[in-house]
């Protein structure tokens, strides 16, 4: 009976597992070693505590509850996990296996606590990954080193058409465009030597065959000695910004083909009309210096040549004002406005019915700048391409836009056909806009007119 005891003892005190013995009302009478450093109490003070105190309030209620059922004799041994306080005042977590010992003289408690922290932390942390593995919008899939799915997310099924139970089993390289055969096995012969894949921007085909644009970055999964067991790998759908960045492009490329029709403009300009105008000037002037005629015929060539010079002059002025506006950096984008529809109406022989009212003071220059470009292109435009000679021009603020109309009821487009290509100048004055925080609009109908609009944030002050 003795050697019985010292060898309850001995597995007592040796056990790492923590055990207590207590009383039907929950008082500790023995605790072992393992049971003390789990919760930093000594024997003493755990004796002197009640095994409620152990817990915070709701765990401690649910272990009570079960505690008075084994009491009454309704049950004779329970389980659950748990938290306990340590004397420092930080949580453990514990699985408690509670039995009665029905003993004489009277029955006694059997608590049995093993330490499972780690693994509640563990499953925790897996729980987080798994939560942000399913609320991530980027496709998050998992493979063999043969390439074969083992685990798809909600964003992957979102972005690629494929369910988790059409996806899981079936190998990553069905989304593989055909005329990419070869990319998947590189993929994956370099994930296989270990290193990772990042940000790999490429094609791949959904479940309806579209294709998209997407950013890879595949990494290995690696086993506890470091050897490669798998492949992980997160896919962000990049189609909208690929066609955006394209779309970028062209309008880059269509604003660069503006730009060098408008210098092959002017250089023919001076090439042709005021060059030529200046040297046929240059040859009169030397014919009669020369040969000199009787006075009244030098007086008469003398006016006519003053004449041409004067109009040389204005006509170089114009295009002066088309490349730069002195009226709108001194008087203002009203006044510059008004000037411009003037000038232009004279020397292209149309009316223009020009109206403005509550503009902001001062408009600010760079928003002024865009508006006058903008006037000068539509007006160019309709000059050109409406058939009428009868133009309205309106310009006015609100509360928090300003706003500029150019309307004919001319032979109109069609207007889809015109914002792809550069003709009219519409990508010109979408980008200006655009910059200052603006947009366009067009309403045009073939025979019907057109009116273009622009408009323009703004707060007054």
């Amino acid at each position: 009976m003795t050697l019985d005891i010292e060898l309850f003892h001995d597995v007592f005190n040796a056990s790492l597992i923590g055990i207590a013995v207590e009383t039907l009302e929950g008082q500790p009478l023995f605790v072992n070693p393992a049971f003390c450093s789990m919760l930093g109490f000594s024997e003493e003070e755990l004796r002197c505590k009640h095994c409620v105190d152990f817990s915070p309030p709701e765990d401690a209620q649910k272990d009570w509850a079960l505690f008075q059922q084994l009491k009454a004799g309704s049950i004779d041994h329970y389980q659950l996990e748990k938290r306990y306080f340590r004397r420092d005042g930080s949580l453990v977590w514990g699985s408690l296996s509670i039995s009665l010992l029905k003993s004489s003289p009277s029955p006694l408690i059997l608590a049995m606590v093993e330490d499972i922290t780690d693994k509640k932390k563990a499953e925790e942390a897996l729980y987080r990954h798994a939560a942000v593995i399913e609320s991530s919008g980027d496709a998050i899939a998992s493979g063999t080193l043969d390439g074969i799915i083992v685990s798809w997310n909600r964003g992957a099924q979102k972005i690629y058409g494929y369910t988790e139970a059409e996806a899981i089993g079936k190998p990553i390289s069905m989304l593989v465009p055909p005329q990419l055969p070869d990319e998947e096995n590189k993929i994956l012969e370099t994930v296989k030597s270990g290193d990772r894949i990042k940000q790999f921007e490429t094609v791949r085909v959904t479940k309806t065959g579209r294709r998209i644009s997407v950013s890879l970055t595949i990494s290995p999964i690696k086993d506890s000695t470091g050897r490669t067991v798998g492949i992980s790998g997160i896919a962000r759908d990049i189609t909208e910004r690929k066609l955006a960045e394209t779309a970028l492009a062209n309008v880059s490329r269509k604003l660069i083909e503006a730009q060098e029709q408008e210098r092959t403009r002017i250089a023919r300009e001076l090439h042709d009309d005021i060059g030529q105008r200046l040297a046929l000037l240059a040859v009169e002037l030397e014919q009669l210096h020369q040969d000199p005629p009787k006075l009244p015929e030098v007086r008469s060539r003398m006016g006519e040549l003053q004449k041409r010079t004067s109009e040389i002059a204005t006509d170089i002025q114009t295009l002066s004002h088309e490349l730069h506006s002195a009226k709108l950096e001194y008087l203002g984008i009203m006044a510059a406005m008004r000037s411009f529809c003037q000038e232009f109406g004279e020397q292209t022989n149309v009316k223009i019915d020009f109206q403005t009212h509550d503009l902001p003071s001062p408009v600010p220059p760079d928003t002024a700048l865009c508006f006058f470009r903008v006037l000068q292109e539509a007006v160019h435009n309709s000059a050109k391409h409406s058939g009428v000679r009868h133009f309205e021009v309106r310009f006015w603020g609100t509360s928090d836009e300003i706003h500029l109309t150019v309307a004919d009821s001319g032979a109109g487009f069609d207007r889809e056909a015109a914002m792809k290509s550069t003709g009219l100048g519409l990508t010109n004055m979408q980008e200006r806009l655009r910059l200052v925080g603006g947009a366009l609009s067009i309403e045009s109908q073939p025979q019907r007119g057109t009116t273009i609009r622009a408009r323009v944030p703004y707060h007054f002050k």
